[in-house]
């Protein structure tokens, strides 16, 4: 049998081609294969992080908000929900001109570009003022009384001077005519003040006006309540109105940080929403009180001089009386003596 002369060659095997083939070289290095492996993680990672993202904050899903601003509040939950937002009563506030129920303020304001599902905060009016319970606060200190009333969402309404010997305690307090008695149930609305009088000494019945400029209007009548003054009248810039009026400051007062008062006196107020003003007036009004400051304190050293002076001339004199006095006894001591001698004689 005739052996062929032709040898038989293996067959190559092909080489894998696209992906597959792409994967087998990495393969064959293991630093390289890890290192690509590690890089599409974190690609995939950031993608599907872009993509939850998007999901999360409803990109591209913007609204505007309506005014909701004098409708009632069913009615704004409707539009709210219908515009796929949502509304959250956050605050409450009594105004008569409006009616119970309706939207006073807004925020965001009415307008403005949302995301879908944003929360809307908005103020409503009360159907009726909410009523609250008097504290008893005779007996106590005026500081104390103010707090015990602020806390309880009231106010003093008039400060009555009283001659008595605790300056500044309160004697007696009344809702109109009627006195607050310990164990009193007396409710009236919130916001409202009661009446207070006040002990004084005659020779006490002065206090230092404090400061109410750059104060919201409760700030400065907390601080001149404190300082047994009254409010006289509230005059509020244009532009104020019931649902700004806690931004607006006081820019003016009728009787000047630091002045001498007497207790009781009536104090006028004007506030404003303009900053500007506020600041303005507040550098003013801390350049006159330095000045009656030192006015004050030079009149308190004039006064002291002058004491000192008269209680060393009253001084001078008794001791003056006092030498004449002694004087005049040896003098009449030894005439009594020299009568007394001349009798024996």
């Amino acid at each position: 049998m005739e052996q062929s002369n032709s040898v038989k060659r293996p067959r190559r095997r092909k080489k894998a081609s696209g992906v597959a083939g792409l994967v087998a070289r990495l393969k064959q290095s293991p630093v390289a294969y890890n290192a690509v492996l590690i890089a599409l993680v974190v690609v995939a990672i950031i993608v599907a992080s872009s993509i939850l993202m998007m999901i999360i904050t409803r990109h591209g899903t913007h609204r505007t908000v309506p005014t909701f601003m004098g409708v009632k509040i069913t009615e704004a939950e409707r539009m709210a929900k219908d515009n796929g937002l949502k509304i959250i009563v956050n605050d409450s506030l009594f105004v008569p001109a409006y009616e119970g129920g309706v939207v006073l303020d807004q925020l965001p304001k009415g307008g403005v570009e949302v995301k879908s599902g944003r929360k809307v905060y908005v103020t409503i009016n009360s159907f009726r003022q909410k009523m609250v319970k008097v504290p008893y606060v005779a007996g106590r200190s005026l500081r104390q009384a103010k707090n015990m009333l602020e806390v309880a969402g009231l106010g003093i309404e008039r400060l009555i001077y009283e001659e008595d010997i605790a300056t500044n305690y309160v004697l007696g307090e009344f809702v109109g005519k009627q006195e607050i008695k310990e164990g009193s149930e007396t409710e009236i609305e919130m916001g409202s003040g009661v009446i207070l009088k006040v002990g004084v000494e005659p020779e006490k019945n002065t206090t230092i006006v404090p400061k109410a400029i750059g104060q919201s209007l409760q700030g400065a009548k907390s601080r001149l309540w404190e300082q047994g003054l009254n409010i006289g009248k509230v005059n509020f810039d244009d532009g104020v109105n019931l649902l700004n009026q806690k931004d607006a400051k006081v820019y003016r007062q009728s009787l000047a940080h630091n002045a001498v008062a007497e207790l009781g006196s009536a104090v006028d107020l004007w506030l404003t929403l303009d900053e500007e003003v506020v600041n303005k007036s507040s550098k003013a009004s801390d350049k006159a009180a330095h000045e009656l400051e030192e006015k004050r304190l030079e009149a308190e050293a004039a006064k002291r001089d002058s004491i000192e002076q008269a209680e060393a001339i009253q001084r001078n004199e008794v001791q003056e009386a006092l030498e004449v006095s002694k004087k005049a006894a040896q003098k009449a001591a030894q005439s009594v003596t020299e009568t007394d001698e001349d009798e024996f004689f």
